[in-house]
């Protein structure tokens, strides 16, 4: 009997040790995966009809700060989203929390 249970009990460890790897491994390519779709979605940038309007129109700019700061807010939602499902660490969510608030 001590034979049967030393041999679960180190296929119990075995097979745990395996899992928490393989969860790591996935967690962490999640965030690379999430880190590279952040850094590759496209800034906003003038259109030509925004370029061509008079200096003295005030409205396209206010805008383009508010489809900017809500394509930030909507970022940083999804990386405490990533935080909390545990795909990102701490410092990682903090290094692209930066990123995206530019400091």
């Amino acid at each position: 009997m001590p034979g049967l249970l030393r041999g679960v009990a180190r296929t119990a460890v075995i097979s745990g040790t395996a899992t928490a790897v393989s969860n790591r491994v996935s967690r962490r390519q999640a965030g690379r995966w999430a880190a590279q779709d952040m850094a590759n979605t496209p800034t906003q940038q003038n259109t030509p009809a925004q370029q061509n309007t008079p200096a003295s129109s005030p409205s396209p700019e206010p805008a383009a700060s508010g489809d900017a700061m809500n394509s930030r807010i909507a970022q940083l939602k999804e990386l405490a989203q990533l935080k909390e499902q545990g795909v990102l660490t701490d410092d990682e969510f903090a290094a692209q929390k930066s990123r995206i608030l530019g400091s």
